[in-house]
């Protein structure tokens, strides 16, 4: 029997069946004062260009009942959650540092503007994808997700393994381009294009947001 194919982004978004999974928003990456900017020398407009359009679509998706999940980034101090490979490619790694984010500090929080509230999940994840030895994927079946909206930073490195991995698992995935961000532009468009063609919906924060309005 063929299976059932959600083909329209309308009926991929429902909110009984969708999640936002806000990827790495945290203060290490997204405030001046964080580790990538201070230490890792990062320009943070691209990053922090986004913040707007995924306030809205975090206000959108809760007003909507839509699941919540904030994916943050987490070292475990003294280096607990790192392996050699992990290291040795975090260490190669563009406008970053080993240390990022370490469990408990103020650097691992959420920032500010996008902060969880009552009913959102906290996801702490240790690699690149949200769902490398997370319980993400038992949250998200147990709320009954068919579909994943990845957005956050950066869109060619986190958020996009996260979707791959959440496509990889059998949801549809779903990227709303204004509320993903990256230090490349031309890295950001390349990983949304490739989403495009091969296993994501790309769409506008806009174009969510009216979706749950009228649903």
């Amino acid at each position: 029997m063929m299976p059932q194919i959600l083909g329209t982004l309308a009926e991929k978004v429902q909110p009984a069946h969708t999640a936002l999974v806000l990827v790495d928003m945290c203060n290490d990456f997204l405030d001046p004062r964080g580790k990538t900017a201070t230490r890792g020398g990062r320009s943070l407009d691209h990053g922090r260009r986004v913040i707007p359009a995924m306030r809205r679509l975090l206000a959108a998706a809760r007003a909507a009942g839509v699941f919540v999940v904030h994916a943050q980034h987490t070292t475990l101090p003294g280096h607990a959650s790192d392996s050699g490979p992990w290291l040795d490619a975090r260490s190669r790694a563009t406008f970053s540092v080993t240390d990022l984010c370490v469990q408990g500090s103020w650097g691992q929080r959420v920032i500010d503007e996008l902060a969880p509230e009552d009913g959102d999940v906290v996801v702490q994840k240790y690699r690149y994808s949200a769902f490398a030895g997370t319980n993400l994927d038992l949250l998200l079946r147990s709320a009954g997700v068919r579909t994943v909206i990845c957005a956050g930073v950066s869109t060619n490195v986190c958020v996009e393994a996260t979707a791959r991995e959440a496509f990889s698992a059998d949801y549809y995935v779903v990227l709303p381009e204004d509320a993903c961000g990256s230090w490349s532009v031309p890295l950001h468009e390349a990983a949304l294009e490739t989403a495009r063609h091969r296993y994501a919906t790309v769409c506008t924060t806009d174009e969510l947001a009216g979706l749950w309005k009228d649903a």
